[in-house]
């Protein structure tokens, strides 16, 4: 027997669970499942924090679950951005920013993982959402006016559009036949919570070291940060696994005494830092979004924002061709969601890129000329504004959604 729906997402992550309230918000009895591996309910322990920017914000307060999140997110209210190497004793700063849009709104926020997954997977269930996990797709095939989804368990779901939002390594998107670009940075980022004695002020901090971007993110609280620190992969390997004084040690190292002292408060781990770019981000009744579609470099903090970013043009294009009686899963309607999202995505994939290579790197030369550009942002408001905007995901051009309005 074959079940039938409308939109089957595969992954229950922020990604696919956003996609599916979306989705079940804007278009009153669309039918949506989500197949994951894992229950969101297991994914609400995740300790690890993550950078929302304003627009994402906006996104989420549209959806109804900013509320239920915001108790654990911290604003951030002022960002500096350090150059210098690890052994030096004073570090200079080049750049700061008063963490304020134009509007007045926080260009961004840390928010817990668990807090953001349990708001989404609750509200996503409340609208009517089917959860399908344990379980994952284990095949599909497209096939005229519909796509069939097996999936391992045995069950089978006819759906107008299979969209995956599985991850980086999405094993569906080669399924597709969508070829990526991709090369290795040689480093990981390290990922942990840290307390500290001296409370952060709602200040995040990017030190561009030799090694890779070092930054610091404000939790909630005052005294506990996260960690995103990039590294050579061979010395994060041996900092993951080793002992907890020598971790402690080299973080104090790069962290500054500024915080007093810092201490682990969470575990660590150590994930490869890449570029992967889907070269095509539909195919017949199947589209990507999220880390399927592009993985890039945390330097710019956007890797979630632009899986939101996905969301919110997806659910637009989906509920305007659902209104007027078009075929979401038809090529010609996954195309407007191309067209729309591939161009931002390979700006940005772009900028990362040449940031990591500027500022990863500790020849003389390239030390001064990028210590010279920050120096001139730095003394130009309206540049810096232009950045903060950026940073914020506000522009023109943007989704309903992530103009905080509903579709």
């Amino acid at each position: 027997m074959t079940d039938r729906t409308d939109v089957v997402i595969a992954g229950g992550g922020y990604v696919g669970l956003s996609l599916a309230l979306g989705l079940a918000r804007a278009v009153p009895g669309v039918r949506v499942a989500v197949v994951d591996l894992r229950p969101w309910r297991d994914l609400a322990g995740d300790p690890r924090a993550s950078a929302i920017a304003a627009a994402a914000r906006r996104m989420l307060t549209t959806l109804g679950v900013w509320d239920a999140i915001e108790p654990t997110a911290e604003a951030i209210r002022e960002m500096i951005v350090t150059d210098s190497r690890l052994e030096d004793a004073v570090r200079p700063v080049f750049l700061t920013f008063d963490g304020v849009t134009a509007g007045g709104e926080p260009f961004a926020h840390m928010v817990p993982n668990g807090a953001m997954v349990s708001a989404l997977g609750a509200a996503a269930e409340a609208a009517g959402v089917a959860i399908l996990a344990p379980e994952r797709v284990a095949d599909f095939s497209a096939d005229g006016g519909r796509v069939e989804v097996r999936l391992a368990g045995g069950r089978r779901i006819a759906a107008g559009l299979l969209v995956a939002a599985d991850g980086v390594r999405s094993r569906l998107r080669g399924l597709a036949g969508i070829r990526t670009t991709t090369w290795d940075y040689g480093q990981s980022g390290i990922v942990t919570t840290i307390e500290h004695d001296r409370d952060h002020e709602g200040r995040a901090e990017e030190h561009f070291l030799p090694a890779g971007p070092f930054a610091v993110l404000p939790l909630k609280g005052g005294r506990r940060s996260s960690l995103v620190w990039s590294e050579k992969t061979a010395l994060a390997d041996r900092l993951v696994a080793g002992d907890d004084l020598v971790f402690e040690t080299e973080l104090q190292r790069r962290v500054g005494h500024h915080l007093g002292e810092v201490r682990l408060a969470g575990p660590r781990a150590a994930y490869p830092l890449g570029l992967t770019l889907a070269r095509d981000f539909v195919a017949p009744r199947f589209a990507l979004v999220g880390d399927s579609a592009h993985g890039m470099h945390p330097i710019a903090g956007q890797g979630l924002n632009m899986g939101f970013r996905d969301v919110a043009a997806l659910v637009e294009v989906l509920a305007e061709a659902l209104r007027i009686g078009r075929d979401p899963g038809a090529l010609d309607v996954l195309d407007d969601y191309q067209r729309w999202r591939r161009f931002d995505t390979w700006q940005m994939a772009a900028t990362t890129d040449v940031l990591n290579r500027l500022f990863s790197n500790d020849a003389a030369p390239v030390r001064m000329v990028r210590d010279v550009g920050l120096g001139l942002v730095e003394r130009l408001p309206l540049l810096k504004r232009f950045f903060i905007g950026e940073a914020a995901g506000i522009g023109r051009g943007t989704p309903r959604l992530l103009a905080g309005e509903p579709v």
